[in-house]
């Protein structure tokens, strides 16, 4: 039996240390905040969007950051074994649109109270309120961890889950990565991902609020007169007072990066079930439902009743214009307009507001089969510490309970 430490009370600790302990060793879970599982339990808004049903080939072609890195992981606990783990545990599930993976009750407190249960069976001892604050290496082996009392706890393996640097008030500041690098493995450039984005246009905040449910976008670089597509999805949009935000902005973000001066254009298709000639077609139905009415007053039934004031002045056509007086060039030009909203983005909120971090310490230097450094034989990476990130959708909470396994089996 070996004494394994785990450093970090997430979703990739919690799994590496439960399945180490019910491999029979003597696992201690060392975790900086008063519970565990703090990030966890407010993801997807509360709701917990635990995995995604794909199989681990579309898994990892919504993990842009690293995908090879992730085949054993995927392959060896993919997100039907995750399902399978959480119903074992008395979670029942529910798939919803994008494959998008929930507990039935709407809680991501279940799915903690659910990995706590899954701890106490495997007999972890857990200690909360303690920050790891150094790890010893002897003989080209880490032995002990430094905790804040000064104490040190000996170890014959080490776990590194603690995140990376999105949502610091959960405990997400970077701890794991200074143990990285004063071990020696390099740390890639972290950057916020998953995060709102600021626009240079100031008319998304008079819509504040507002959420499309299905809205193409089409982020944009525009070099040299020419337009390289750096993201393209389509789903849900919220204006908010800075810019945009919702799961297609959220994702779209990850291609964003924090020192892009060349400010990429994010494109909207409003109507994105109807090509533009279909699109014009409806627009004309309409307008000769309502011929003798002000062309701001004719479009209820083709917008939100918000949108509407801001899309007239985009349109440039008078609010007050009768619709029977609406050129053609002028219908082509809303037409184009609600095919093509444009915003210049400015940047991203910042890790205060990402789901997530991308950067972290470089895949090479981990076995992907085993998530063991190649440096250190008995320290381990798990979650979200490691250079990989992936989409919205659960793909990024797969990562963690996928690695998390791999760490906890082979430690």
């Amino acid at each position: 039996m070996k004494k394994i430490i785990v450093i970090g009370g997430g979703p990739a600790g919690m799994m590496a240390a439960g399945i180490a302990a019910g491999r029979g060793h003597e696992t201690l879970l060392l975790e900086k905040n008063d519970r565990l599982g703090k990030k966890l339990a407010i993801t997807g808004k509360g709701r917990c969007n635990l995995t995604n049903a794909s199989d681990p080939e579309e898994l990892m072609a919504n993990t842009p950051g690293h995908p090879e890195f992730l085949y054993s992981a995927f392959y060896t606990f993919g997100s039907d074994h995750l399902m399978a783990f959480f119903e074992q545990l008395g979670v029942p599930l529910q798939i919803e649109r994008g494959k998008r993976v929930f507990p039935q009750s709407g809680r991501a407190g279940d799915i903690v109270a659910a990995l706590e249960m899954f701890l106490r069976r495997s007999r972890v001892k857990i200690k909360l309120n303690t920050p790891a604050e150094a790890i010893r290496q002897s003989s080209g082996r880490v032995d002990a961890v430094k905790i804040q009392s000064g104490a040190w706890e000996s170890a014959d393996g080490v776990v590194l889950a603690t995140g990376g640097l999105s949502y610091p008030s959960t405990g997400s500041t970077g701890d794991g990565h200074r143990f990285a690098r004063a071990l020696g493995h390099q740390v890639t450039d972290l950057l916020p991902s998953l995060v709102p984005l600021r626009t240079a246009e100031k008319w998304p905040a008079e819509l504040q609020g507002l959420s499309l449910k299905n809205t193409a976008v089409t982020l944009i670089r525009k070099e040299n007169q020419k337009q390289k597509i750096l993201y393209q999805d389509f789903g849900e949009l919220l204006f908010t007072h800075f810019g945009v935000s919702g799961p297609v902005v959220l994702s779209a973000s990850r291609f964003v990066t924090g020192s892009d001066a060349s400010r990429p254009v994010l494109s909207m298709d409003l109507k994105p079930a109807l090509s533009e000639k279909e699109l014009d077609l409806r627009v004309l139905r309409d307008f000769a439902q309502y011929q003798n009415k002000n062309f701001a007053h004719s479009l209820g039934d083709l917008l939100p009743k918000k949108m509407i004031p801001v899309m007239v002045r985009l349109s440039d056509i008078p609010p007050d214009k009768k619709v029977h007086d609406v050129t053609k060039e002028e219908r082509g030009r809303f037409v184009r307009l609600l095919k093509n909203l444009e915003l210049t983005i400015l940047g991203n909120m910042g890790f205060q507001e990402a789901v997530i971090t991308q950067g972290g310490v470089a895949v090479h230097e981990a076995d992907p089969s085993a998530m063991r450094s190649k440096r250190i034989p008995n320290l381990f990476f798990a979650g979200e510490i490691l250079d990989v990130d992936a989409l919205t959708g659960g793909f990024n909470l797969q990562i963690a309970f996928s690695t998390g396994f791999l760490a906890g089996t082979h430690c």
